[in-house]
């Protein structure tokens, strides 16, 4: 029997492209502009704004399997953690986590008692509601986090989150390339049929090129051996989180995390474009806490 190639689907491919380029564009802006004032708060902006798409994504996906999760509620703590990071810089902590989470207790479990018609989900619904403001609030939360940090070079926390954000899409594009054209091994069939061992080791090649790349242009303070552990740790957790939504989208029943609500042109919902980022953001900031003495 004849073997067949297969093949990407070329227009979905040149749309994922380019809006990538868009993106990248957008943080390649950031790190010339880092150092003005509105920078962080521009951040910020987009980010939140992320953070209402991707809970709202999450309610949708609980919302199809008929429980009840509160989008305000979501929203506003994970807007709480979120600020919390922006706020929080050397020993300065206006904003405190205890804060956040209390005030999201009151919101989350107190505010069902008045407005959830469905009280029989409570405990799956306020679950939910909890899971996509941690997810997002958390996840992106480190983002604003390692954007804010100060070191020697200047426009240290620019250069980082861009570091953050080439390495972890080096990989996720390597990974698209390789498991289309050379795919043969599944993953994990029960959770994403189409994703192989030839996919994650195109991931991790992609992460090493990545930060190699980095370390040659805007964070020439890190050595080999920094490029090598970041590369691998975050190809490693970005896989697994990419892998944990997915196992979210299957339990859910849908295909993109969107369900109906706002795709990203070529990348599906917001929690698909992010879950790779959510898990190696706080993976990358511990790296440069404690290797690297950033706090």
């Amino acid at each position: 029997m004849e073997r067949t190639t297969p093949k990407a689907d070329t227009r979905n491919l040149t749309v994922r492209i380019t809006s990538a380029l868009v993106f990248g564009l957008f943080f390649l802006s950031l790190l010339w502009f880092g150092d003005r004032p509105w920078a962080p708060w521009t951040l910020l902006a987009i980010l939140s704004l992320a953070v209402v798409m991707g809970v709202h994504e999450m309610t949708l996906m609980g919302r199809a399997r008929g429980f009840n999760p509160s989008l305000l509620s979501g929203v506003l703590v994970a807007w709480g953690i979120l600020a919390h990071f922006h706020l929080a810089t050397g020993n300065q902590d206006p904003l405190p986590l205890w804060l956040v989470f209390t005030g999201g207790f009151l919101f989350v479990h107190f505010g069902a008692l008045f407005f959830d018609t469905n009280l029989e989900e409570a405990l799956p619904s306020q679950a939910i509601t909890w899971l996509g403001a941690l997810y997002m609030g958390f996840g992106l939360g480190f983002q604003q986090k390692l954007f804010m940090l100060q070191g020697t070079l200047p426009k240290t926390g620019s250069r980082v989150i861009l570091a953050l954000f080439i390495i972890t899409w080096f990989g996720d594009s390597a990974a698209y390339f390789v498991g289309t054209f050379f795919g043969k091994h599944k993953l994990a069939p029960r959770v994403s049929p189409k994703k192989s061992w030839e996919g994650v080791a195109g991931n991790l090649g992609g992460n090493l090129l990545g930060a190699f790349l980095m370390v040659a242009t805007v964070c020439r303070e890190w050595t080999v051996v920094d490029a090598v552990a970041l590369g691998l740790l975050l190809g490693v957790v970005g896989q697994l989180g990419d892998l944990v939504e997915s196992t979210w989208k299957r339990s859910a029943g849908v295909k993109d995390s969107n369900v109906q609500g706002v795709s990203i042109p070529g990348h599906g919902g917001m929690l698909d474009r992010v879950d790779s980022l959510v898990f190696a953001a706080p993976v990358f900031y511990a790296y440069l806490h404690f290797v690297k003495g950033f706090n």
